[in-house]
């Protein structure tokens, strides 16, 4: 049975973290809103990515940190409780029950259409409802893919036999494997290998590459590596999987390797990369090609549809793989939206004059491991190929950092700052250590802001925290000039 429902503004196909914040600036501009979601609301960052994982892996860092410190070390000599640690995990995330959220929307006054949603020509889309019910609904301003991603998943002999985990295999287990093999150099293999390692299971880490967390500083991954078999992991590099056999599916998986080698683990959880979650929406009924990622302008309007009234916000449009971008471009479309209903330029919107124009050139990203890592905005190298004239400054942070050496005995980690070095403002900040994930906000603030480095020297970080790196950056930077 089909149901014609009547028209509303902005119907935004996806109730993930993303589509939650377009909904709701949509609603705050006085528009009604739609939301279609096929799973839970809330999303993969709820209920297998983000939250999930980093409440895995907050109990094993926090174990890892009272190791680090004598006096505290002698009383965190027993083993970690991993059941009490995956108990917390599921208290985490609702049990997976998004009733609460379900709640907020209706909270905001959006309305929640569940079931499977698809475009059906331009401002149309049809809701497959799980009971098998045909829901129409169409949209007077704009429709907002927020689809998401999935996980990739190699062409490999035996793997689809294999019942090999992706995130969601990883975050959702209930027990831990006594072996567990992780193939992928990139932050979901680096904090699965943390966090299931530090839960007792023996990992082996597989990287085809050279080095792990290849897109940030060559730095960062050596210190991740060192951090990761330090606890434990075997990281092997420079080698794949090649075949995989799994003869009883209750039974360990068999892992031909590409150095020849063979292993024999309990699980193996492919952290392989993200495709988009974008085929099966109905793309081909406006004239793009299903399975694509979505070109968009700086306020996330896809580029290649007349009109302007298709919008795609977060991991669809592949600008940045993170929950809190795809949060910062849906509060810029949801307010570019409104702007547009009421008649009005986007740089009306609440943000501010240029708010409602996505800024990619400060995107900040975290990863929890053993030690951390984070960076914003541009690696060396990055803004040499950008155009920049760059110089980089690098502090030891254990060296150098009395706030460090507190923070844990025999404290390592480096921190560099890239400064275009013309207009002398930070182009890009990394830093690699224990702790280091709360100074990424300070580094967001001067990349995204152009804070001179003259003005710079006027943030009095205290004494003795670790946020006094920034004073040995800003000294090193003028050490380093000449005459300086």
């Amino acid at each position: 049975m089909n149901q014609q429902s009547e028209p509303y503004d902005v119907i935004v196909l996806g109730a993930g973290p993303v589509g939650e914040n377009v909904a709701d600036r949509a609603r705050a501009a006085g528009l009604t809103v739609a939301i279609v979601e096929r799973e839970l609301i809330g999303g993969e960052c709820s209920y297998w990515a983000c939250v999930p994982s980093k409440a895995l892996l907050r109990p094993v860092l926090a174990l890892d940190d009272a190791r680090r410190v004598d006096g505290a070390r002698q009383a965190a000599e027993a083993s970690i409780d991993a059941g009490a640690v995956l108990g917390r995990r599921d208290r985490y995330v609702g049990h997976w029950d998004d009733a609460g959220q379900a709640d907020w929307l209706a909270g905001i006054g959006a309305t929640l259409v569940r079931g499977h949603g698809r475009l059906d020509g331009p401002r149309r889309v049809a809701v497959t409802t799980p009971s098998g019910e045909e829901v129409r609904l169409s949209a007077r301003h704009a429709v907002v893919i927020c689809t998401g991603t999935r996980a990739m998943l190699p062409d490999l002999p035996g793997i689809a036999d294999a019942r090999v985990w992706t995130n969601r295999e990883a975050t959702e287990a209930d027990s831990v494997p006594g072996r567990l093999a992780i193939v992928g150099a990139g932050g979901v293999g680096v904090e699965m290998a943390t966090a299931w390692q530090g839960l007792g299971a023996a990992v082996t880490l597989l990287v085809r590459g050279a080095g792990l967390l290849p897109r940030m500083e060559p730095f960062v991954g050596d210190y991740v590596a060192r951090g990761l078999a330090d606890a434990g992991v075997d990281v092997r590099t420079g080698v794949s999987v090649a075949k995989l056999h799994r003869p009883d599916p209750a039974g360990p998986v068999r892992l031909d390797l590409t150095d020849s080698s063979e292993l024999e683990v309990d699980e193996i959880l492919f952290a392989t990369g993200r495709a988009p979650l974008t085929d099966h929406i109905g793309l081909e009924t406006i004239g793009l090609t299903p399975g694509d990622w979505l070109d968009v302008d700086d306020t996330c309007r896809v580029r290649a549809v007349d009109d302007g009234w298709l919008y795609a916000c977060g991991d669809a449009n592949h600008r940045a793989l993170l929950t809190h971008e795809g949060k910062y471009q849906a509060r810029i479309a949801g307010d570019a939206i409104g702007a547009r209903a009421a008649g009005k330029p986007v740089d009306t919107a609440p943000w501010g004059a240029h708010a409602a124009s996505a800024d990619h050139h400060a995107v900040p990203q975290v990863f929890f491991t053993g030690p951390e890592a984070a960076a914003v905005g541009l690696t060396a190298e990055q803004a040499q190929k950008a155009g920049h004239r760059v110089r980089v400054v690098d502090v030891e942070i254990g060296e150098a950092v009395m706030g460090a050496k507190l923070h844990a005995d025999g404290y390592t980690g480096r921190a560099r700052m890239v400064v275009d070095a013309d207009r002398e403002h930070l182009v890009g900040v990394t830093f690699v250590g224990p702790g280091v994930a709360e100074l990424l906000h300070s580094a967001t603030i001067a990349v995204a802001g152009q804070v001179p480095i003259n003005r710079l020297w006027h943030a009095v970080p205290c004494f003795p925290t670790i946020s006094e790196v920034w004073l040995r950056l800003l000294e090193a930077y003028r050490d380093a000039e000449p005459g300086g």
